[in-house]
């Protein structure tokens, strides 16, 4: 991965839950990334009680920001605030595309099954004023259009950058 200078800007931001999929998927999503040139930013070494801030600035600095639904996603309220952030700033510039990584849609959106387990685990800890905004984040989010990827099917990622001529 490249370092970024805090003068670049991002085009993608990567939002997952970093034990679960940091070493699976988002190594192989940062692999075609790098191959294709594309700006990413993905927290790969989150520190426990650092501030947000730093992380809500490259979300800020996006233009595009993957959120990636899995199963363990819901444990993490840094993925959580980070989803709140976003949501907030695609009313004005971010294109946000949900995955759903070997998870149902609708149980992102209404938070059940196993992703809603780990959701009302993380709820019992938290504000009422919080759960509230999460749950916003999430049923705005996984109702956009995005990309589902099941159990035991491999996806080769291959990315088609196109260039518009106007």
């Amino acid at each position: 991965m490249r370092v970024f200078s805090t003068t670049d800007v991002h085009q993608v931001f990567f939002n997952y839950r970093g034990e679960e999929l940091r070493y699976s998927f988002v190594s192989h999503l940062i692999d075609a990334f790098e191959r294709h040139g594309i700006d990413f930013f993905v927290d790969k070494y989150e520190q426990r009680g650092k501030d947000l801030k730093d992380l809500f600035a490259r979300i800020e600095e996006s233009k595009i920001a993957l959120a990636i639904f899995s199963a363990r996603y819901a444990e993490s309220s840094w993925c959580m605030d980070e989803l709140v952030k976003m949501k907030k700033l695609a009313e004005r510039k971010l294109q946000i595309i949900p995955i759903f990584y070997k998870v149902n849609a609708r149980d992102v959106r209404k938070q059940t099954g196993e992703f809603g387990e780990n959701f009302w685990t993380l709820a019992k800890a938290s504000s009422g004023d919080q759960i509230k905004k999460w749950k916003e984040a999430l049923e705005c989010v996984s109702d956009k259009m995005g990309l589902s990827l099941k159990d035991k099917r491999y996806f080769p990622l291959t990315l088609s950058t196109h260039s518009h001529s106007h």
